[in-house]
C-alpha cells in the first residue's frame, strides 16, 4: 500500500501527519495530494477533520503533487509543505517554521546536524574522499515558504527535485534553517516503523 496509509498505532501515517498540522494552531487548511485510486481511502482516514482538509490528485513527481495542492489555495500567504512519512514531527517545529515565514524569512527548513561520518564513493563503491560534515545538515519537513515565492518556484521549475527548498534555491533566494527534531524522522523502512511505534506509544499518539 502507499506509505501514507501504513498504520501506526491503529491510524494511517497520513492521519497522524494531518492531526499534527491542525493541532499546531497556525495551519488553517491542509491540502492532501494522493493518487486518484486512493481518494476514498484518504477521505475515510481524514473524515473527522471536516472542512479543514482538502484532497487533490497528486502527480507523477513530488513537485507535481505540490503544484496541484497549491492550485487549491491560491491566496495563501504562507505555505508549508510536509511529508506524511514525517508524521511525528512535533507541533513546536511546525509552529517555529510558520513563525519564521511570518517574521519575514521567505523560505525556512528545519534541520539536524549530520552525526555520521560521510564518505564519497565512486561507481564501483571505492572511497574517494571523506566529506566534512561540519557544514552538512539533514533536512526535515515541514518546509515553509512565502506563498507567492513557492508558486513562482514551481512555475519556473526546470525538473523534479527532492524538496521544495531546492526549487527556491534555484531562483537564487536564500533558504533559512532552524532546529529540527529527532521525532521528525522519515518513516521509510520497516525498522523505521518499529521506532515510530515506540515513539508514538511514548507520546500517547494514535489508536483508533
Amino acid at each position: 500500500m502507499p506509505k501514507a496509509f501504513v498504520p501506526l498505532r491503529g491510524r494511517p501515517l497520513l492521519w497522524h501527519c494531518v492531526q499534527g498540522l491542525l493541532r499546531s494552531g497556525c495551519v488553517e487548511v491542509v491540502v492532501v495530494a494522493v493518487g486518484e485510486h486512493h481518494q476514498d481511502q484518504a477521505w475515510a482516514a481524514l473524515a473527522e477533520a471536516g472542512t479543514r482538509v482538502r484532497i487533490v490528485t497528486g502527480g507523477a513527481h513530488r513537485c507535481d503533487s505540490v503544484l496541484a495542492a497549491l492550485h487549491t489555495v491560491p491566496e495563501a500567504e504562507v505555505v508549508v509543505v510536509h511529508d506524511a512519512a514525517r508524521c511525528l514531527t512535533p507541533v513546536s517545529v511546525i509552529q517555529a517554521v510558520v513563525r519564521a515565514v511570518l517574521a519575514g524569512q521567505p523560505a525556512v527548513v528545519p534541520v539536524l546536524p549530520v552525526v555520521d561520518t560521510i564518505k564519497q564513493v565512486d561507481p564501483d563503491g571505492r572511497v574517494v574522499g571523506t566529506v566534512d560534515r561540519v557544514a552538512l545538515r539533514v533536512v526535515q519537513t515541514p518546509q515553509g515558504f512565502a506563498g507567492d515565492l513557492l508558486r513562482r518556484a514551481h512555475q519556473e521549475s526546470s525538473g523534479p527535485v527532492t524538496d521544495d527548498a531546492g526549487l527556491v534555491e534555484a531562483l537564487g533566494v536564500t533558504v533559512t534553517t532552524l532546529p529540527g527534531h529527532p521525532h521528525a524522522f522519515k518513516i521509510t523502512t520497516p525498522f523505521d516503523l518499529v521506532i515510530a511505534e515506540v515513539v508514538a506509544g511514548a507520546l500517547g499518539t494514535g489508536r483508533a
